[in-house]
């Protein structure tokens, strides 16, 4: 049964919700009869990129899309705006919130300082938020992944499959979350074939300088690598991504995709026999399982971790070349088993 705190405000305050979100940043919603009832749902506002980015911010639509069509509720996705504040981040989520949408999810380490504010406004709403773990309060869930694990699997395949022995990562932003993907990626690599070089590069210092949102910075970044003779380039940074698969395909070399599986991606099908596979974290499924934990009257709270273990990071096995080479299968399934049992341990920084 939905809790009280799920019945929204209506008439006027709807039109609030409109002139508030319209100061902060675009928002779609959709409905089915239970708007009727007046019954709100899962809420979601995106990092920078957006909704079309192929990639994080994408994943968590799916998330909210699956919630919406199970639990037959009003939705809302929001868009962020340049050179927004942690306090317009925070109006955001406040808004939501003050119209019944429970859960709301911060999609991004950005909304830390935001959903906390948020979290202390509406304590009877529960709020997460992707890729940080600093927020504790008793109605947020800290969203988070061992992305380092993925990294390192696909560390695996690309020292398997260069011929140059030369292989590339460019990071979006210079900032821990993104250190996490370069270590285990380059741990990967190294201890799969120690010949192999590793060139790494962030694409900015700020997130505000479009490290996770210019497909520019990131074409130009791995078209550098690759003229030192780089034949496999990971990308993890968000939409810049699709720059770096890019200049990746126009090469003649593979990319390795981030998030979600982006060979599968209808914006990326012009470049998908360039993706070798795609280091994958499961988004989707925690932004889906805390608004089921809600609706269901339970609300998860806490640190909530996926990893190789429980299956929400993962690479993908989309492009047949990648998925019927036997050897390369072999040698990725042997190092998610020693991950998982403990006899690798993948440096996360």
């Amino acid at each position: 049964m939905r809790r009280i705190s799920r019945i929204t405000v209506a008439g006027a305050a709807t039109a609030s919700l409109a002139l508030a979100l319209s100061a902060c940043g675009g928002t779609s919603t959709s409905s089915n009869s239970s708007e009727s009832k007046g019954d709100k749902g899962l809420a979601i506002a995106y990092d920078v990129g957006g909704k079309g980015d192929q990639s994080f911010n994408d994943a968590a639509y799916a998330g909210l899309e699956q919630a919406k069509k199970e639990f037959g509720y009003e939705t809302a996705d929001v868009e962020p705006t340049d050179g927004e504040t942690d306090a317009d981040k925070e109006q955001r989520l406040v808004s939501l919130a003050k119209q019944g949408y429970n859960p709301v999810v911060g999609v991004g380490y950005a909304y830390a300082a935001a959903v906390k504010g948020a979290a202390e406004k509406y304590p009877d709403t529960t709020f997460g938020i992707v890729d940080d773990a600093t927020v504790e309060a008793k109605n947020v869930a800290d969203l988070v992944f061992s992305e380092e694990e993925a990294s390192y699997l696909a560390g695996v395949a690309a020292a398997k499959s260069t011929e140059t022995n030369t292989v590339g990562f460019v990071g979006g932003v210079d900032i821990p979350l993104i250190h996490k993907f370069r270590a285990g990626f380059e741990q990967g690599v190294k201890d799969t074939d120690p010949k192999v070089k590793v060139i790494s590069q962030f694409l900015t210092q700020t997130a505000e300088e479009g490290g996770f949102s210019s497909p520019d910075k990131g074409k130009s970044a791995a078209e550098g690598q690759i003229e030192k003779k780089a034949d496999v380039v990971y990308a993890a940074a968000g939409l810049s991504g699709q720059g770096v698969i890019e200049a990746a395909a126009a090469n003649k070399v593979w990319a390795i995709g981030v998030d979600s599986d982006q060979y599968l991606q209808e914006a990326l099908a012009k470049y998908k026999d360039s993706i070798l596979t795609s280091a994958m974290k499961d988004v989707a499924k925690a932004v889906y399982n805390l608004a089921k934990s809600v609706e269901d009257g339970k609300p998860t709270t806490g640190i909530v971790k996926g990893d190789l273990k429980t299956g929400e990071v993962s690479l993908s096995n989309s492009n047949p070349k990648f998925a019927d080479d036997a050897e390369l299968q072999k040698a990725i399934e042997t190092a998610k088993e020693k991950i998982i049992s403990g006899e690798i341990k993948v440096k996360s920084s």
